[in-house]
C-alpha cells in the first residue's frame, strides 16, 4: 500500500495548516420548520475540516484543504467557494465516477428533538479517500495537519488514511484531531476507533459530551486519563466552557523541525489563565513515570445564538490561529470562544471572524469582564468593546 515516505515534508513550509476531510454542499431552508413543510432551500457548503480552512484564511493564516469531490457542478461550488475564503485548493481530487455529497437540515439546533438533517453521502467521492489516492507532498506541507473523526467513518479506505496520517514518522507536521463524533455515521460501527486516533494525535479537541456518548468516559480528568498521550487535550464542556491539559507526551512523533511548535511547546509559558494549576498523571510508556500537566479552564461566553451549527469546527480554528501566533493557553481558548460566538450569531456555517485586534482585545479581558460580556448578532462588525457586547 503506497504511503508517505519519512521526510515527505518539505524542508520549508509555506502553508499554516493543512486541513483534510470531506466538504459537502448543504441546503440550508428558507424558513423553520420539517423538512417535509419547508418549500425551499438556500446553497451553502458544510464539512468540518474545511470550515476550519475557511475561517483561518479569513483569520489572516495560509490555509490548504484537501479532499475528493466529484466532476460534477456541486463539486464545482465547493472548490470555488472554499477557495473564495482565501483557501489552497490545489491539492483537491476530481472523482469522475462519483458524486459530492449533499445534505439538508433544518433551521433548528442539532441538540433539539426536531432537528432533522438528511444526508446523501453513501458512496460519495470524498469516502473514495485512501492511502493509495492522497497527494502526501501536500498533506504534510504544512505546519499543522488538522482532521477530524468525521473521515474515520466514511468508509474504511478513509479510516486506512487516518491511521495512515497519524502514524508516527520522522517529517510528520504536528497533528491536531478533532472528534467529531457523529452517532449516525457510526451506525453499526465501532467509535472507539476514535479513541485510537486520538491517542496517535498532538492537539485533540473532544467535547465531553462526545466522550460519554463514544467511549462511555465521564468527566473532563477521565478523559485526559484514556489520553495521556496528546500533548494538548482541549475538554469542550458546552456553556461551562472548555478545559485544556498541556504537557509533556509520552515520546518523539515526529522530527519535522518546520512544525507549528514542538509539542511540549504547546503549554502555555507565560502563567496566564483562568484557574490554571498543574497536576500529575500516569504517562502510559513514557519511562518517566509521571509528569506534570498544566490544567486550565476558560467559561464559555454568553452568546445571542441564532443557529447552533458550525461552533465546533470555529473553535478548533480560533485555538489553532491563537496557537500559531504562540499565545498563552487561556488565550487560545477564548480566541476558540470568539471565532465560535462568530458563527453562532448567524445563520450558516461560516462567517467572517472578528478582526485580529478586535478578538485580541477581548482576549486580553480580566476574568470579571470575560464574564460579563455577551455578544449577538453583528458583534464582529463593532469597532469598539462598548458596542459590541452587553456587560450587564
Amino acid at each position: 500500500m503506497p504511503g508517505p515516505a519519512a521526510g515527505t515534508a518539505h524542508a520549508a513550509t509555506t502553508t499554516d495548516v493543512v486541513c483534510l476531510g470531506e466538504s459537502m454542499v448543504t441546503f440550508l431552508p428558507s424558513q423553520p420548520g420539517r423538512l417535509a413543510d419547508v418549500p425551499s432551500f438556500g446553497r451553502g457548503i458544510g464539512g468540518a475540516e474545511s470550515n476550519v480552512a475557511c475561517a483561518l484564511a479569513a483569520a489572516g493564516h495560509r490555509a490548504a484543504w484537501v479532499g475528493r469531490v466529484g466532476a460534477d457542478g456541486f463539486g464545482d461550488h465547493l472548490v470555488e467557494t472554499i477557495a473564495g475564503y482565501g483557501v489552497d485548493t490545489s491539492a483537491v481530487r476530481r472523482d469522475p465516477d462519483r458524486p459530492t455529497g449533499i445534505y439538508f437540515r433544518t433551521a433548528t439546533d442539532r441538540g433539539a428533538g426536531a432537528h432533522e438533517v438528511a444526508y446523501y453521502r453513501a458512496g460519495s467521492a470524498a469516502s473514495a479517500m485512501s492511502p493509495s489516492n492522497v497527494p502526501y507532498g501536500e498533506v504534510f506541507a504544512g505546519r499543522i495537519l488538522h482532521l477530524s473523526g468525521i473521515t474515520a467513518a466514511l468508509s474504511a479506505d478513509c479510516l486506512a488514511l487516518l491511521r495512515e496520517l497519524t502514524a508516527e514518522r520522522p517529517g510528520r507536521p504536528l497533528v491536531s484531531f478533532d472528534v467529531n463524533h457523529r452517532p449516525h455515521l457510526w451506525r453499526g460501527g465501532d467509535a472507539s476507533v476514535l479513541l485510537e486516533l486520538a491517542r496517535r494525535s498532538d492537539l485533540v479537541f473532544v467535547g465531553e459530551d462526545e466522550a460519554e456518548e463514544a467511549w462511555g468516559i465521564v468527566g473532563a480528568e477521565a478523559i485526559r486519563a484514556a489520553l495521556p498521550e496528546p500533548s494538548v487535550l482541549v475538554v469542550k464542556r458546552g456553556s461551562a466552557g472548555a478545559t485544556v491539559f498541556s504537557g509533556l507526551r509520552p515520546g518523539p512523533r515526529s522530527s519535522n523541525a518546520g512544525g507549528a511548535e514542538s509539542a511540549p511547546a504547546l503549554r502555555s509559558t507565560e502563567g496566564g489563565g483562568a484557574e490554571s494549576a498543574p497536576a500529575s498523571r500516569s504517562m502510559e510508556g513514557g519511562g518517566a513515570g509521571n509528569a506534570p500537566d498544566t490544567v486550565t479552564h476558560v467559561p464559555a461566553l454568553h452568546v445571542d445564538v441564532v443557529a447552533a451549527v458550525g461552533a465546533g469546527d470555529a473553535f478548533a480554528a480560533g485555538f489553532l490561529s491563537a496557537t500559531l501566533r504562540g499565545l498563552p493557553v487561556r488565550d487560545r481558548v477564548r480566541h476558540g470562544h470568539l471565532m465560535a460566538a462568530a458563527v453562532l450569531t448567524v445563520p450558516g456555517d461560516l462567517t467572517e471572524p472578528p478582526a485580529r485586534d478586535h478578538a485580541d482585545r477581548l482576549a486580553a479581558l480580566d476574568d470579571g469582564a470575560w464574564g460579563r460580556l455577551r455578544l449577538g448578532p453583528g458583534w464582529t462588525a463593532a469597532d469598539r468593546a462598548p458596542e459590541e457586547v452587553r456587560t450587564s
